[in-house]
């Protein structure tokens, strides 16, 4: 990657004080790691590719089903039984040929995440059970890699950066162990829009991160409640007796 941006494709951003040329020329330089190219995976991805994210690595064993399609807004009705990652990576480039994206489809666990994950600068976990975000954190927490974890369920949805230093608090510092009432989209629902609103936050949150603009969400959590339609940002601190960074 060059240090040479559009500057016509880029001109909102390069005039923003916080990010200009050189936050532009750091969001062309970075590498994204996108776990799940669903619900919260296809805004995410979609918003990092207009952002001008240099490379992007979408992983997501599945492919795309018909229930899929009220909510993954990077498919449409002829992709159902398509790869999500092939599809996704078309549409990404797309959306920004200069985007470099990387399909892998598989999924990924604790035997291979620290090889799909080295290299990256930045992962977005956007995935739907528990088993794998425990993964990605070990992973990340051992790689020194900052994770942006989101979730969603029925009308809620949270967002959180971990790991983003030695000292911050982990994903397991917030979820401990798997919840014993672990809830799944399928059994309980989810509006559709809902993942437009938290998968874009957690893009935000990569892109101010990326450019070292304001404030991250580092050791802290957002929640939202789209029924009320209120929101609220809760202070994490690490856990001292967690299972992956306590003593």
């Amino acid at each position: 990657m060059t240090d040479e941006i559009d500057i016509e494709r880029f001109a909102r951003h390069i005039v923003l004080r916080e990010i200009g040329g050189p936050g532009q020329q750091a969001l062309a330089r970075a590498h994204i790691a996108m776990i799940g190219a669903g619900g919260l995976g296809a805004p995410a991805a979609l918003y990092l590719a207009a952002a001008g994210i240099g490379r992007i690595t979408l992983i997501d064993p599945d492919a795309v089903s018909l229930d899929n399609l009220q909510r993954q807004i990077l498919f449409r009705t002829a992709d159902v039984g398509r790869a999500k990652v092939a599809t996704g990576a078309q549409v990404l480039t797309a959306l920004n040929p200069g985007t470099t994206v990387d399909a892998v489809g598989q999924a990924i666990d604790g035997n291979n995440a620290e090889r799909l994950l080295a290299g990256a600068d930045l992962i977005l976990d956007g995935c739907d059970n528990f088993e794998t975000r425990f993964a990605v954190n070990a992973v990340s927490r051992r790689l020194g890699i900052p994770l942006i974890s989101g979730a969603v369920g029925r009308w809620d949805g949270q967002v959180s950066l971990f790991n983003a230093s030695p000292d911050a608090p982990c994903y397991r510092c917030w979820v401990p162990e798997t919840p014993p009432d672990a809830e799944t989209c399928a059994r309980v629902g989810i509006v559709g829009a809902l993942v437009g609103v938290v998968g874009s936050m957690m893009a935000l949150d990569a892109i101010k991160h990326v450019c070292k603009a304001g404030e991250t969400l580092d050791g802290r959590i957002w929640l939202f409640d789209g029924l009320s339609m209120e929101s609220r940002t809760v202070k994490l601190s690490r856990d001292p007796d967690c299972p992956v960074c306590g003593r």
